[in-house]
């Protein structure tokens, strides 16, 4: 693994929420250079080390964010969901995947065989609401 991959890694296991690629990109300190830090996070997440989904938030435009998918030890972390407060832009961990026995009826209702899935919700958070 290059240095560049793995330091990308270190930043998305030491990471409490999902982070865009520029968020990465600034994390190491120009290190690399951008098109560096797209290149291997395109690899980290082929490699199955990290996982990403796309966000629409209405001030902040359309992004790609990206989670570590397995931790420091090469074990897999729990899939998980989020939260995107639309006025903080603040991420709140959900916690696990709830969804399992939903995928599991689709799964045999119609004969599929889900290899994965994307949730987040959007909205105002408790501190923003108050």
């Amino acid at each position: 693994m290059t240095r560049a991959r793995e330091a990308t890694l270190a930043i998305l296991r030491s990471a409490r929420v999902p982070l865009t690629a520029a968020e990465i990109f600034r994390s190491t300190g120009s290190e690399f250079d951008q098109a560096t830090v797209y290149r291997t996070l395109h690899w980290l997440e082929g490699s199955g080390l990290a996982d990403s989904f796309v966000l629409h938030c209405d001030s902040h435009g359309t992004e790609r964010y990206y989670t570590a998918s397995t931790d420091e030890n090469g074990k897999e972390n729990p899939h998980r969901h989020w939260f995107h407060c639309e006025r903080c832009h603040e991420f709140t961990d959900l916690g696990s995947c709830k969804l399992r026995s939903l995928v599991s009826s689709y799964e045999s209702e119609l004969g599929l065989e889900v290899k994965s899935h994307t949730l987040y919700f959007t909205g105002i958070c408790a501190a923003c609401r108050r």
